[in-house]
């Protein structure tokens, strides 16, 4: 039998030990993932958040990022991060588009009238509430990024008119979405992971794809597939998520700083990603692609069926109302 003095030292131990583990689990590395290389804007952003989250909490939060694709593409990973065992994630909105059907909206073609009208939706109550969305399917909307505008490119010929595209097997993400507008244009819509594009072109299995500045010159495939014709057909954003099962192991004073500082890398990602389109046109050009202006109105034409077939639902054609309310 334990006498009074033995009793108290054993629990002195045993609550020793409970408030080193309670310490010690309140110092995490959390893990993220990018298909990005290590120098791309939105790989520097998530960066940046996890700068501020450990001045912020004096070293007991961290962000390990995982760069270019070395936890896998993007579509392998969004269940990863749903399950958590990727704790953040920043991804294109496309793959999600199958997952989540608001996220079809800001993913449509010619949506947005510029850059600048994007940043302000996104940035306001309705990229607030697509944030929510997230939510229902185990993960935390916490920020949008910039994607750029993408554009058609191919080995073949300039793109000038939807005719040109005509027959042309051009690479696409892993989206309904995606393939119709390809689709419409007339091309042959070829659904493909980022990290085998450069080969499929380098081989002819592909004909082209579509990409920003950045992707398009970070990935070499200007090498490959000279001819980008802006046709700047998607703004889509870009998403950054959370697991929802590791953001919950944080208290209520902790999430709101995870939320703030994911919230204040967006305009380190886009002072960054400005620069980065630039000096990526001036790479590809110096590399050779050739580059040609389109006439945008009979792509947007052609865009018809994709809005018919993905905008069904009232608050679906709410949301597309909403934004192209907005100056």
């Amino acid at each position: 039998m334990l006498n009074r003095r033995s009793f108290s030292a054993l629990a002195g131990v045993a609550f020793a030990a409970l408030l080193a583990t309670s310490v010690q689990a309140q110092n995490v590395t959390l893990r993220s993932t990018d298909i990005h290389p290590t120098d791309y804007p939105t790989v520097e952003a998530v960066r940046h958040m996890g700068k501020l989250l450990e001045e912020r909490t004096q070293g007991r939060i961290k962000i390990n990022v995982f760069h270019s694709a070395q936890l896998g593409q993007e579509k392998d990973t969004i269940d990863q991060t749903r399950f958590g065992v990727i704790d953040i994630n920043r991804i294109n909105m496309a793959p999600f588009n199958n997952l989540i059907p608001a996220t079809n909206v800001p993913s449509l073609p010619f949506i947005f009238r510029s850059v600048d009208h994007m940043r302000k939706v996104m940035d306001g109550k309705i990229g607030d509430d697509l944030l929510k969305e997230f939510e229902k399917h185990d993960l935390i909307g916490l920020a949008f990024y910039d994607s750029g505008s993408r554009s058609f490119y191919n080995s073949k010929r300039p793109i000038n008119s939807p005719a040109d595209m005509k027959g042309m097997k051009i690479r696409v993400q892993q989206s309904d979405m995606f393939v119709a507008l390809v689709s419409a244009l007339g091309a042959n819509a070829t659904p493909m992971p980022f990290g085998e594009v450069y080969s499929a072109l380098q081989t002819g299995v592909i004909d082209g794809a579509e990409n920003n500045w950045p992707s398009y010159e970070s990935t070499r495939h200007f090498e490959v597939s000279k001819f980008y014709s802006q046709t700047e057909h998607s703004l889509s954003p870009e998403v950054l998520v959370m697991s929802k099962k590791s953001f919950e192991k944080f208290d209520a004073a902790d999430q709101a700083l995870i939320k703030a500082a994911a919230k204040e890398s967006v305009a380190k990602m886009r002072e960054l990603w400005d620069a980065r389109e630039k000096a990526s046109e001036a790479k590809v050009k110096a590399g050779g692609a050739q580059i040609n202006a389109v006439e945008k109105q009979p792509f947007i034409d052609a865009m018809k069926p994709v809005y018919d077939k993905f905008v069904t639902d009232p608050k679906l054609k709410d949301m597309v109302a909403a934004i192209q309310a907005v100056k």
